[in-house]
């Protein structure tokens, strides 16, 4: 069982959003970000009308041997919040332990590079393996990720401190249940729930600052990758006549499984609506993190940005930067893949009368 095609796919849906054209933090496509699969807090879920929810609920079938076993593997991305402080009185060393008197600054150019506040990103995994799915399963899982503050000081031309990044986290707390029951046969029905259980209590930080400062304690971009080891997954979207009545009982919840990687041995449940088998276009060179990877059309109005807006996306942070970086070093032939592509194309099947 080979998952890495299928976390390729994972990694785009992971980072969908993260930052869009024109990739500049200053636009306003960018100021409110994360509209997929993001879990809040069932504190926050329980204040709101609208469809925000803490947990998502994954069902598939997978047809079984004696020898069968499972993968599941939960995804998700946890924000940090990014700081730019002033330091009071520039230093030449920066004590260890000890930090300096600082102010939080909207704006700070230090070594002819401008600094800006901004939410970062990090990758966060729950793993469960060897699973067999007859046993029946009742899995629970916690995880907890814990809260945390890093600094990173900004030196001047000269060397003196001047400045410094704050990077913080939340803790994150939550579970990931696994369940398996027959459903037909050798066929089994099993349950993944991801749930958020940070914070069991509102903040007051929430009433004031809204979702940014909420999305500090919510699970981002979750999905889920199942793996199955002599087993067989079903299409939900494409079933088999004798097990259409089994599909139509595998309720999802806020996700949407369909077949990945090379055969029916995996399973991508994503906040996003895909078809069996997707797959990254061959020509593309990189996640471009916006909805349908037109690379052609962003690669070139790229290429458009003037040069105070390339400097913006280019010191936004490190993922954004590569992104600028890889396209204008695109060689010519590398653009010309992205233009006119043409798939195999499937005969239209003549409607019977």
């Amino acid at each position: 069982m080979n998952l890495d095609r299928v976390e390729k796919i994972a990694e785009a849906v992971l980072y969908e959003g993260y930052m869009l054209y024109p990739y500049r933090p200053s636009s306003v496509k960018n100021q409110q970000r994360w509209n997929f699969g993001v879990l809040y807090p069932p504190s926050w879920c329980d204040r709101q009308s609208g469809s925000d929810r803490s947990g998502t609920t994954t069902e598939c079938l997978v047809k079984t041997t004696s020898s069968t076993r499972l993968t599941v593997k939960v995804r998700f991305l946890q924000i940090v919040q990014r700081s730019v402080a002033k330091l009071h009185t520039p230093v030449v060393e920066t004590p260890e332990g000890e930090v300096p008197a600082m102010e939080i600054v909207d704006r700070l150019e230090v070594a002819g590079r401008v600094h800006h506040p901004w939410q970062e990103a990090v990758e966060r995994q729950v793993t469960c393996d060897s699973l067999d799915p007859r046993a029946p399963l009742r899995s629970s899982l916690p995880f907890s990720f814990p809260q945390g503050t890093t600094f990173e000081y900004l030196r001047d031309d000269d060397g003196t401190t001047t400045g410094v990044i704050v990077r913080e986290s939340q803790s994150l707390i939550g579970e990931v249940k696994i369940q398996s029951e027959r459903s037909r046969g050798e066929v089994y029905k099993v349950t993944v729930e991801i749930q958020n259980l940070a914070l069991p209590e509102p903040q007051p930080s929430h009433d004031s600052h809204g979702r940014d400062a909420v999305l500090l304690d919510c699970l981002v971009s979750a999905h889920t990758i199942l793996g199955a080891e002599d087993g067989e997954f079903i299409s939900l979207l494409d079933p088999p006549p004798d097990l259409k009545n089994q599909v139509a009982n595998c309720k999802n919840v806020g996700t949407w499984p369909v077949l990945a990687g090379n055969g029916p041995t995996a399973v991508l449940s994503s906040p996003i609506i895909l078809y069996d088998y997707p797959q990254i276009a061959p020509e593309s060179a990189g996640n471009l993190f916006d909805s349908t990877e037109i690379d052609e059309i962003l690669s070139l109005r790229i290429l458009t940005l003037t040069d105070a807006e390339k400097r913006e996306m280019r010191q936004s942070d490190d993922l954004t930067r590569g992104i600028l970086e890889r396209t204008e070093n695109m060689p010519e032939e590398q653009f010309m893949k992205l233009h006119g592509v043409l798939r195999v194309l499937s005969p239209v099947k003549e409607k019977t009368q």
